[in-house]
This record gives structure tokens, C-alpha cells and sequence, in this order.
């Protein structure tokens, strides 16, 4: 059966699934949130992965950063579309596997992700395709990357 969402439980949604990738925790509700087998992501610098993918790098995320936090900004909904402001932090006390650059070690600063992403979901209300734009430059600073 199929389920048409309103756009405050397609919000309500993203905000969950946005929360249970940065804190890791109940990765069965994570999943129920997303089409896992079609799930796209676009990310930049030709960052294209699928739903493995992306779980894999948030693990990487989690994996360096303590005291992490998800907040949204402005959302703006259009049918099965959203785009919003994000912003995750941490402080960076392990070394992070999954940057542009390499493997990074911590500097025990705190770091921000400045992002806006844009969300298409399906008629069921999972996540289908994400397009992420941000300032991998700036994160990797933040991050104490060479010659970023």
C-alpha cells in the first residue's frame, strides 16, 4: 500500500533519519527511512554513492568525532522534495578514514559541516536521492587537512 505524506511527517522523517546517522544508534529504523536497494547519493567532488555507502562514511564520521550534533535550517518543502540548511559537529578526537584527502588525524578541535542538501522521497515516504553541496575546503581545514 502506498502512503502519500504530508509534508510535516516527510520533515518529521528526515529530521529522525538525519539524527539516527549522526548518533548510530537503531541502524533497523535508520534503514526503514530510506529505499535501501535504489537509495542515490550525490555528494561533492563527484561523491556518488548508494545507501551502503553512505552508512559506511557516517560510520567513519561517528567513528572520529565525540559530542556530535544534527540541526537544520530553513526547509523548504515542494511534493516529495526537500531542501534544508544542515549543520554537524563534533569534536575531533580520532582519525577520520573517509576524507577527500586521506586519512586525517584529530586535532581536538571542534568541526562543523556546513551543508544544504536536497531530498527526493518516494511515494511511501522513504528516501530515494540526496544531493549534498558543501565546502569540503573549509571542512578540511577545520579538519587540519595540508593545503586545504
Amino acid at each position: 500500500m502506498t502512503h502519500n505524506y504530508h509534508r510535516d511527517e516527510l520533515v518529521a522523517r528526515l529530521v529522525r533519519a538525519g539524527e539516527l546517522l549522526v548518533s548510530g544508534e537503531n541502524p533497523e529504523e535508520l534503514d526503514s527511512y530510506f529505499d535501501t536497494e535504489n537509495f542515490a547519493f550525490h555528494g561533492p567532488d563527484g561523491f556518488d554513492t548508494d545507501h551502503t555507502g553512505l552508512t559506511e562514511y557516517f560510520q567513519a564520521l561517528r567513528s572520529a568525532l565525540d559530542d556530535r550534533s544534527i540541526r537544520r535550517g530553513i526547509v523548504l518543502v515542494e511534493g516529495g522534495r526537500i531542501a534544508c540548511q544542515t549543520w554537524i559537529d563534533g569534536t575531533f578526537v580520532r582519525p577520520f578514514t573517509h576524507s577527500p584527502a586521506g586519512r586525517l588525524e584529530p586535532t581536538g578541535d571542534r568541526v562543523v559541516m556546513d551543508l544544504i542538501n536536497i531530498f527526493r522521497f518516494d511515494d511511501r515516504g522513504r528516501l530515494i536521492e540526496e544531493f549534498v553541496r558543501f565546502d569540503n575546503r573549509s571542512f578540511l581545514r577545520q579538519l587540519g587537512a595540508e593545503g586545504a
